[in-house]
């Protein structure tokens, strides 16, 4: 039922979080087990404590011969594979050999009052006794095998969200360049103009937007309203270059404030907008920032009134080698196949690039499970 904590299975991975733990609770249950089934067998051809006492007897001396087994066992595991073979077969024969004999001794004194034991008495005990050793055994190894293929799952778990995050960081680490400089340049500028007050408030902005985007891990996401403020941030600095060229409109629904994106997604789109739309253009551009509730999908629209596609200057990066290959490939990285980026163009009639992603409020956890 929903909001119940559901109890681990005996083969349950948190059940085996501590081995030696799950180790003695299978141990005892199998044991009681096999005692209460052997019980069962005795009494039901005829109630007699001496086979009640003798079925105790048998199950006691199983469970200490496990015992043994399983630290020899721990012992052949670290052994070349051939040697470990041969020794668990041999050491399986001769717990079967101690056991049929146990057993036989048991049998003959307390059943028939005879301290004697019989070749033929040992032999008609062997083959019930080796079943239960070696159904021991293969259960033993099959879990222990069972654990180890967990644990390499998890560890290439481990290593593919290492990677994952090593390639976001280094995605998310392209852009910083790239737009520094941008702005570097047009303080430079500015400086040589000896327009010094223009320059004072761009440092200030370029301040103010990387105290922001630092702030965040390279492989954090943010929510779209953090996005959007960053993006406010980046065009108050752009506004500076661009003047009354530079015409920003954003649409953002109330319900998607919350949902989030990786950090700095958006960005490379409106710097892309800024340099094939507005830069070409006398009169500049509009540029447009949408996001929509679709169902359980945010949909994200970047679009610009510039030229829109001209074939002498096609839109697939930005001068450095980033921008939508950068986005892609962080849309994969983030979301696998569950997103949608699209662009769309027509000469004359502007460029627009529509994102389409899963509507999250929490962060998704790459760590390992």
């Amino acid at each position: 039922m929903p909001g119940q904590a559901s109890t681990p299975g005996p083969l349950s991975r948190p059940f085996f979080e501590d081995k030696g733990r799950a180790f003695w609770m299978l141990q005892a249950a199998g044991w009681s087990g096999y005692l209460l089934l052997r019980s069962v067998v005795s009494i039901s051809n005829g109630f007699a404590v001496e086979r009640i006492i003798a079925a105790i007897i048998e199950a006691i001396v199983g469970y200490c011969l496990t015992l043994l087994l399983s630290t020899l066992y721990g012992v052949y595991r670290r052994l070349p594979r051939i040697t470990g073979i041969l020794l668990t077969l041999a050491t399986l024969a001769s717990a079967t050999v101690i056991y049929a004999v146990i057993d036989a001794f048991t049998f003959s004194f307390i059943r028939e009052g005879d301290s004697g034991v019989t070749f033929a008495l040992v032999v008609g005990t062997v083959f019930i006794n080796f079943t239960v050793l070696a159904g021991w055994s293969a259960l033993y190894f099959g879990i222990n095998f069972y654990l180890i293929v967990e644990e390499q799952i998890d560890q290439m778990q481990v290593l593919e969200n290492q990677a994952s995050s090593a390639q976001l960081a280094m995605l998310r680490y392209q852009l910083n360049p790239h737009f520094l400089f941008n702005t570097l340049n047009s303080i430079s500028t500015l400086v040589l103009l000896k327009q010094t007050e223009r320059a004072n408030v761009m440092l200030s902005r370029l301040s103010s937007f990387l105290r922001y985007t630092l702030a965040n891990e390279p492989t954090a996401h943010v929510t779209l309203s953090q996005e959007v403020e960053t993006l406010q941030l980046y065009l108050e600095i752009e506004k500076m270059r661009f003047d009354e060229r530079l015409r920003t409109h954003f649409d953002i629904d109330p319900r998607v404030a919350k949902a989030r994106l990786p950090s700095l997604l958006l960005q490379p789109l409106v710097e892309n907008a800024i340099k094939y739309a507005v830069t070409p253009q006398e009169e500049g551009a509009d540029i447009t920032v949408t996001a929509r509730l679709t169902g359980e999908r945010v949909q994200i629209a970047v679009s610009d009134t510039g030229p829109g596609l001209i074939e002498s200057k096609p839109r697939p990066t930005l001068s450095t080698g980033v921008g939508l290959a950068n986005i892609k490939e962080r849309l994969a990285q983030t979301f696998g196949p569950d997103h949608r980026f699209e662009t769309r163009t027509k000469l004359g009639e502007g460029f627009s690039v529509e994102i389409e992603i899963p509507f999250q409020l929490e962060e998704p956890n790459r760590e390992a499970a």
